[in-house]
């Protein structure tokens, strides 16, 4: 079994080309959510020349759209939402900062190819799994669109957050020759 490999956001290149397809890692520090229409929003907003209301540099998106919280927690079950759904966004948004996204399952070859051009990354969390990942979420703030609902962008903190290395900056993958 491998060893885990902490890491810290913000992100920057010098950690993400530390990073291979397959590590484990245990994610701590400040990660923005999204999810389909928060992405296309942002885009929008890109596409006008307008300044968006989250700040992308060096960050990481988890692709969530948690439950509410119970009596004594900051956030109720939060699984991984299908990522490839945000793919026809995900390029844009990494030219502009971002540097990982967090979800599950595979990832178009336009967002590998753009995790190569911008040095980031792609992490799986694991699928059905929301109420003990929510356990490594330790706060929970809405920061943008709140009409959204549960697809608001959120600015959470991760402790410790469990997640493997899916697409790396360099072009590898999980899930070559897998499937």
């Amino acid at each position: 079994m491998s060893q885990e490999k902490e890491i810290k956001t913000p992100l920057d290149d010098a950690i993400v080309r530390q990073l291979r397809a397959g590590d484990e890692v245990l994610i701590s520090g400040k990660v923005l959510t999204a999810r389909d229409q928060a992405h296309k929003r942002l885009c929008e907003r890109i596409a006008r020349g307008e300044p968006l209301p989250v700040d992308l540099t060096g960050a990481l998106i988890y692709f969530v759209g948690p439950t509410p919280a119970t009596e004594g927690r900051v956030i109720g079950a939060a699984g991984p939402t299908t990522a490839s759904r945000m793919d026809a966004f995900t390029p844009e948004l990494l030219a502009k900062g971002l540097k990982g996204t967090i979800g599950k399952g595979y990832r178009g070859q336009s967002v590998r190819d753009a995790l190569v051009k911008n040095t980031a990354v792609h992490f799986a969390a694991l699928g059905g799994a929301g109420a003990l990942l929510s356990k490594h979420i330790v706060k929970s703030e809405i920061i943008a669109y709140e009409d959204l609902g549960t697809e608001a962008i959120r600015l959470l903190e991760f402790g410790g957050f469990p997640a493997v290395v899916a697409y790396d900056a360099y072009g590898n993958s999980v899930y070559e020759g897998c499937c």
